[in-house]
């Protein structure tokens, strides 16, 4: 499947979020969004699952406009998973992760999905939470549970609004480690916006930073992550090792104004068509 996003801009009322974002998503491909907050990483997400409505711009799916796609096709290529979850009412959490069938079903399962959602279980490890009450498990299981949801509509896009925000370190790995197998196995793809740049780095085939909404650099980690890109955007003195082909960024201090508060600046650089 093509993904294709060209000149996006969005805003929230008066206040410029993207400006003139452009990017293309290559099969089996594994695209990190990284930023400082509020550089528009989650707005960018959530207007390519058409959440958010650009107000100038197109972003296209084989070739088509996604505001002319009906919702539940839409599905079937894109499976979004949000920063968080949200059940207010009792479900399981087999139950929670068979909704994410819905595109292809409608309300009735078969045997075969159900299968599908022990296979998606297993691999994510928490097959022995299929019986339990989705309010009653912790906050990284819950953030599993709708990464399983979300995998069982076997999309040929994911979309992670920062996939392990909940999880501890080892889970961490293990969220990730699924995710890649599975852009590897299925030969689908990924885009995740992300914090943390040294799981960006060990995790991403190409990387897109993004500041003040427009495209500061793209390309493979080791061209994004420099110490130069990390002192203008972040504001921090790094040094980047190279740990197994992968730049490791290690952060030694924050840059400080003559003021001694920490420097703020927003960059407007030309944005990149990558």
């Amino acid at each position: 499947m093509k993904l294709k996003v060209s000149d996006v801009e969005f805003s929230y009322a008066s206040v410029p979020i993207l400006k003139g974002v452009c990017l293309e998503l290559a099969q089996s491909e594994m695209l990190g969004i990284i930023g400082p907050n509020g550089a528009g990483k989650s707005t960018l997400i959530r207007c390519i699952d058409r959440i958010l409505a650009p107000q100038r711009g197109s972003i296209l799916v084989d070739e088509r406009e996604i505001k002319e796609i009906h919702r539940r096709e839409l599905a079937k290529k894109l499976g979004y998973i949000p920063q968080s979850g949200h059940h207010s009412f009792p479900a399981t959490v087999f139950d929670v992760v068979l909704t994410g069938r819905r595109p292809h079903i409608g309300w009735r399962s078969s045997e075969k999905d159900e299968e599908k959602v022990l296979d998606v279980l297993q691999m994510l490890n928490i097959e022995n939470l299929a019986m339990r009450d989705i309010n009653e498990i912790s906050g990284g299981q819950q953030q599993k549970v709708f990464i399983a949801r979300a995998l069982v509509q076997e999309p040929d896009v994911l979309l992670l609004d920062e996939p392990t925000s909940n999880l501890d370190i080892r889970h961490q790995l293990d969220v990730m480690d699924a995710i890649k197998n599975l852009v590897r196995v299925k030969k689908i793809s990924a885009i995740m916006a992300i914090h943390d740049l040294n799981l960006g780095s060990r995790y991403s085939d190409r990387i897109i930073m993004l500041n003040g909404g427009t495209i500061i650099d793209a390309g493979n980690p080791a061209s994004v992550l420099t110490p130069e890109n990390i002192k203008q955007v972040y504001g921090v003195e790094a040094v980047v090792r190279n740990e197994s082909g992968r730049p490791y960024i290690v952060p030694i201090s924050p840059i400080k104004s003559n003021g001694g508060g920490m420097r703020c600046e927003v960059f407007e650089g030309l944005a990149e068509q990558s």
